[in-house]
């Protein structure tokens, strides 16, 4: 089940944030609990978007921190990358562990967006560097018993 879209402030309570590249551009920043599921797994995720526009059209807006928006967040996953001006720009990395999602040697790029358009979807790409990211997180192992203490037997993910 996915939450309400919310919008966020920083600390001091501030809602839009300037643009440091072009004082008349800005972004609020919105959040989301979205249900994933990813090889089997449920997962339950804190996701993100930024809604970007000039200053003037975000304060017309009246955006304040807690609001709840109408529609979702989508998650956009592409081999082509998302900024034009700086490829290493939204890599899709997995976990902590540090290593790029890959299909083929080209790296997986992700963002997110917000939209109020229902039955836009999530366009995920599956990676294919399994084993390179199991190595980085030093297991390919799952205890069973971690998952359920009267097991004890171990299976591979």
């Amino acid at each position: 089940m996915e939450s309400k879209v919310k919008v966020t402030g920083d600390e001091l309570g501030n809602v839009i944030h300037q643009s440091v590249n072009n004082p008349e551009y800005g972004y609020v920043r919105v959040e989301q609990v979205r249900s994933l599921y990813e090889d089997g797994f449920l997962r339950r995720k804190l996701i993100s978007a930024l809604i970007v526009g000039t200053m003037e059209d975000l304060k017309e807006e009246g955006y304040y921190v807690g609001q709840d928006l109408p529609g979702k967040i989508v998650i956009i996953e592409s081999l082509n990358p998302s900024n034009k001006k700086d490829h290493t720009k939204n890599i899709k990395i997995a976990g902590n562990s540090g290593v790029v999602c890959k299909v083929g040697n080209q790296p997986i790029y992700r963002r997110t967006l917000y939209t109020i358009i229902n039955n836009l979807s999530d366009e995920l790409v599956k990676h294919d560097n399994t084993e390179e990211i199991k190595a980085a997180n030093g297991t390919n192992k799952i205890k069973v018993s971690a998952l359920n203490p009267s097991a004890s037997d171990e299976f591979k993910i």
